[in-house]
């Protein structure tokens, strides 16, 4: 990751007992495969090997967006979020990202990270997300951006990454990943 962040100046949000509950209800955590999940081909990972709580990984590779011919972010600094039987979800640090950016409310609680603010860019509403108040595990997470490939073109390493099924969630679907992948149909149980 780039600069750590002032610690000092991030939101921090107390750990209720309801976010804890929250995160207790996952029957998953990465250390074993259910027998419905499918087996990883040649140069496929299982995203029931990821962990939870989630791992927060560097990544190298280059990461892009894009809308139409216009580029909106470009880094190989970015943030990868590995998180049980969910695609990964790629973040880009605050200065990485080229276009002008308007944010919204505060709209979502992920019991990991923290309350999440959405973003619009050149008329794209609700293009993509940081989060502003944070739990402690995630503090260097701090208003690094993330943006949905099902409203923008995302791309690792030149590969056009796919929406994470369901709608709600953020994962970059690319051809490496082993599924089912939440978010698809009967996974809210997962």
């Amino acid at each position: 990751m780039t600069d750590k962040p002032d610690i000092d100046r991030i939101p921090v949000l107390p750990e209720p007992e309801h976010i804890l509950e929250a995160r207790r209800r996952w029957q998953f955590n990465g250390t074993s495969r259910p027998d419905f999940a499918d087996s990883p081909g040649p140069n496929q990972v299982s995203v029931w090997d990821f962990p939870r709580p989630p791992a927060m990984l560097p990544c190298a590779q280059q990461l892009t967006v894009y809308l139409g011919e216009t580029l909106i972010a470009e880094t190989r600094r970015g943030v990868r979020v590995l998180e049980t039987a969910g695609a990964p979800t790629y973040y880009f640090p605050p200065e990485d990202v080229v276009a002008e950016l308007s944010w919204g409310e505060m709209n979502s609680v992920c019991e990991w990270k923290g309350v999440a603010q959405s973003c619009s860019v050149e008329g794209v509403a609700d293009a993509g997300w940081r989060y502003a108040r944070m739990f402690p595990a995630f503090l260097d997470l701090y208003l690094w951006v993330s943006f949905y490939p099902g409203r923008l073109e995302c791309r690792v390493d030149g590969e056009q990454a796919r929406s994470q099924p369901g709608g709600f969630y953020g994962g970059w679907v690319t051809d490496d990943l082993a599924g089912p992948i939440k978010g698809e149909p009967a996974s809210a149980s997962w």
